[in-house]
Order: structure tokens, then sequence, then C-alpha cells
């Protein structure tokens, strides 16, 4: 995060702000979802770490920038309350749906499917293979999002004045 605010801080400033917020998003997103379903290494799984979250900065300096710029400062605090309501009440619930995704569907499919040469190469063998599936699935999941998200903000821009 310290890495990601210093490149944060030496970039110029952007001509489209919804443009970077989500083509960040989209790189971290996929970057470290597809290193960790694929790597077998804990020294790759920190690697895929940290390249996800070293542009989460650069995305979230953008989003603060068009919202304190297109939010009238009266109505400020009411919109962030309510985001960050949203925000972080999701991080249980996805912590939650995680743990039952590997457990309960995603290791228990490598079980039955995982001596299929395809699921054996990408996902490999054993406890683990199951969460490695569900870090592509969430991969898969969240760049596909990201890429139609973007195709519709493609329409807005925010260039502060």
């Amino acid at each position: 995060m310290i890495v990601g605010s210093l490149i944060v801080s030496a970039l110029p400033k952007p001509k489209d702000r919804v443009k970077i917020v989500y083509l960040t998003m989209l790189f971290a997103m996929g970057t470290e979802n597809f290193i960790l379903a694929f790597s077998r290494e804990p020294v790759l799984w920190c690697t895929g770490q940290a390249i996800g979250w070293l542009f989460v900065p650069v995305m979230s300096t953008n989003l603060e920038v068009i919202l304190r710029g297109s939010i009238p400062v009266e109505l400020q605090g009411r919109v962030y309350a309510c985001r960050n309501t949203l925000q972080f009440f999701t991080i249980p619930i996805g912590l939650f749906l995680g743990g039952f995704m590997v457990d309960d569907v995603c290791e228990p499919f490598m079980v039955r499917h995982g001596d299929l040469p395809i699921l054996r190469t990408l996902f490999g063998i054993g406890k683990g293979s199951g969460a490695a599936l569900m870090m592509f699935i969430l991969g898969v999941t969240g760049s596909l999002i990201c890429v139609i998200v973007g195709g519709r903000l493609k329409k807005y821009h925010y260039n502060e004045m």
C-alpha cells in the first residue's frame, strides 16, 4: 500500500479518472486472482498479492477525487456513510461465501473431477486444488464484471476543473 501511495503521488493527473478506476481494478483483480489460482509456491502467492494491492491506492485516489468533486459538500457525509456501510458489511459476507465455496463446492468438485487432465494441470491435485479453482472463478467473474461495467462507464468522464 505504501508503494502504491508513492506511485499515486508521482503520477500526473489523469485525463479520465473513471477509466483509471475500472482499469486498475481489472488489472489488480485479474492479476492477483490468476496468480493465486495457477501458482503452487508461497513466494508467488505473496507476489500476486503485492501486485494485486499495488494499484488499489491508484484506484482509491481517483475514486475519491470523483466522489469529492461530484457530490455536493452538504451531502458528502451521507454518501460516504452509505458507501462505507455497503463496502464494509459485504466483507464478512464475502469471506463467509468464499469459505463456503471452497469447502462445500470447489474442494468436493475437485475430489470428484480433479483427475481430468485440464483440471489437474490448472489447479493441481489434493488439498488446496479447490481453493485454486475458487480463485480462478473469482478472477474470471471479477474480470468480467470490470469489463462489463467498464464498457458501460465509457460514456462517463470525470475531469476536474
